[in-house]
């Protein structure tokens, strides 16, 4: 599938649109958060209708608060998915809600940050779960701030907090999609035309991708970067935000 989307990208058919790879599942994400730490859980059910139920819900929210308790990091991709069944009994609550509302369910990931100051966003019921973490300050305004962030990151689902954080074998990635979309559409322009198009399109892309290089979706005259610097100057901080995750149930 990996291979065939690549395919389509690179011959235009599929241009710059995001990809999504989801799994045949439903449920919800939920979060949890004490002092500066900060969960985000999902759990998948097979069913919509499962996922709104109330007694799943409490089940996730519970999942949510091992993870917060545990001390294990969790990750994107399912780590520590075991050792976190193994916590508080939660292997045998989960076979227990399994056989209560009747329908396979599934301690999909959970992920973890840090920081002077978190907070926490949901979306659409639980479709959506954000966490962030944010140094240097930890007063209020800096938690309304992150906030605001979170609900840009629920809306914008950047990949990277920073362009500091893109591998290099990505961009190398994303520069050969982009010489063979430019080439096919300007066959007849010079390579060092092709270039420069190329690096405005992987700026462009970066752009997109990375939060801080976002355009603020409550200040359309500010990135990113420039709220958290006005946020910090306005309250003699030198606040930096540090991590965010975001998880959307499925994909």
């Amino acid at each position: 599938m990996d291979a065939a989307v690549e395919v389509l990208r690179k011959s235009g058919a599929a241009k710059m649109e995001k990809k999504q790879s989801r799994i045949a599942a439903e449920g919800i994400a939920r979060v949890a958060v004490n002092g500066n730490v900060a969960v985000v859980a999902e759990v998948n059910s097979e069913t919509d209708f499962v996922a709104k139920n109330e007694t799943f819900q409490e089940f996730v929210q519970t999942v949510a608060d091992t993870a917060l308790a545990s001390g294990l990091n969790g990750g994107a991709n399912g780590e520590d998915i075991d050792a976190l069944l193994a916590t508080n009994g939660l292997s045998e609550l989960l076979v227990e809600k399994t056989a209560t509302i009747g329908e396979k369910l599934s301690v999909r990931r959970f992920a973890k940050v840090t920081g002077d100051v978190v907070t926490s966003y949901i979306h659409g019921g639980g479709r959506i779960g954000v966490i962030i973490a944010a140094n240097g300050a930890a007063d209020d305004a800096a938690k309304e701030a992150i906030t605001n962030i979170a609900m840009q990151v629920a809306a914008m689902s950047p990949k990277y907090t920073s362009r500091d954080e893109v591998d290099a074998s990505f961009l190398e990635h994303e520069k050969e999609i982009l010489l063979a979309q430019a080439k096919q559409e300007n066959p007849n322009k010079p390579d060092n035309i092709i270039e420069k198009m190329i690096i405005g399109r992987l700026n462009k892309e970066m752009k997109e991708i990375c939060l801080l290089d976002q355009v603020y979706v409550q200040d359309s005259d500010l990135t990113v970067a420039k709220y958290v610097e006005k946020v910090a100057k306005e309250n003699g901080a030198n606040m930096t935000v540090k991590r965010f995750v975001r998880f959307e149930t499925g994909e």
